[in-house]
């Protein structure tokens, strides 16, 4: 049973995500799959369904085994990037999801639009106040501000600035809170701040009802916040958006990959073009490597830097159990002084 006071804190976040407890699963491509999704939304949370690169066909499949496991609101994670964009917003719609996240980008207009005439409430992402002054304006239902201690692609500032920066002054739609937040105490800072909940992805990875290897499981386990690091672009002129993962010798290859891209490029042998595809493709099937096939060495194991808090593979319902007891705590502790 939540406490009055917690209830009152994230009530906002709750009745938007129709959800018991405003804590939303983090869209992690392989690891947030139907299976996840729906004991997360099952137990009192909110799951949502990492679309990844997958295409329309495959993410209606997703969707329909979501909700066969579950009846409860969840949601889809969308990348803007996607070339099949539009075609992914016709299947959420199609099918009924109640919330689509847009992650990655700005979101096109027309594809907001379609989401929002098909019924459902959606969420982006915003780095800065000034853009997501900008998604409210356009017609986002509802924020998540990511800072970059989180897991997998990050942006250049930590959570708890971009929580004073945004929270203060964004009131007309519900802001989410995520990235390196690895207890309940942290949960409760945030939704004290004016958050209307949290989003959480590293801690569920060690769910039991997550699919992710044994392999994948026991290196978060080992892990402390130092070894998740974002990985490293060498030369201006080839963008690499940082990716924070555990440090394997992928890392390292990664580094030697692009050094050698780099040679090609200077002596002629590949365009600027060639070479900059080189180095986005090298990760190409690492995170299901790591994930799904549990080679942790040569893989991408994404993680954020919580996963020094992540200690033992428990139920979904226990993460979350675990979690509010720390917040009725930090809450019973504060009254006191």
């Amino acid at each position: 049973m939540v406490s009055t006071s917690l209830q009152n804190l994230w009530g906002r976040g709750c009745a938007f995500l129709g959800s018991d407890f405003a804590i939303m699963g983090g869209g992690m491509s392989w690891i947030s799959e139907h299976t996840l999704v729906a004991a997360l939304s099952n137990k009192g949370g909110f799951g949502t369904l990492a679309c990844g690169s997958m295409e329309p066909p495959l993410l209606r499949k997703e969707i329909q085994a979501t909700k066969a496991l579950t009846k409860k609101p969840f949601g889809v994670n969308l990348i803007t990037m996607h070339p099949s964009l539009e075609a992914l917003v016709d299947v959420c719609v199609e099918e009924n999801v109640s919330h689509i996240v847009f992650a990655g980008g700005l979101p096109p207009a027309p594809c907001l639009k379609k989401a929002k005439d098909g019924g459902a409430k959606v969420l982006c992402f915003a780095p800065t106040l000034a853009l997501g002054k900008k998604l409210v304006r356009m017609g986002t239902d509802a924020l998540i501000i990511e800072g970059m201690e989180a897991g997998g692609h990050i942006g250049p500032v930590s959570t708890s600035v971009l929580a004073q920066e945004i929270l203060p002054f964004l009131h007309d739609v519900p802001v989410f809170v995520a990235g390196g937040i690895g207890c309940g105490d942290m949960m409760v800072s945030y939704l004290a701040m004016g958050a209307a909940g949290v989003q959480l992805g590293t801690r569920f990875v060690c769910a039991e009802e997550c699919i992710a290897h044994p392999n994948f499981k026991q290196a978060f386990i080992r892990a402390s916040a130092r070894d998740a690091v974002p990985s490293v672009q060498l030369d201006e002129r080839f963008l690499v958006i940082p990716v924070r993962a555990l440090v394997n010798e992928g890392c390292k290859n990664f580094i030697k990959k692009q050094r050698d891209v780099i040679a090609l490029f200077e002596s002629g042998a590949l365009t600027r073009e060639q070479a900059q595809l080189e180095i986005e493709q090298f990760w190409a099937g690492a995170l299901r490597r790591a994930v799904i096939e549990g080679d942790i060495e040569n893989g991408s194991v994404m993680a954020g830097q919580s996963v020094g808090m992540v200690k033992k593979i428990q139920p979904v319902a226990d993460i979350f159990a675990e979690f509010i007891q720390q917040a009725e705590n930090a809450l019973e502790e504060g009254k006191k002084i």
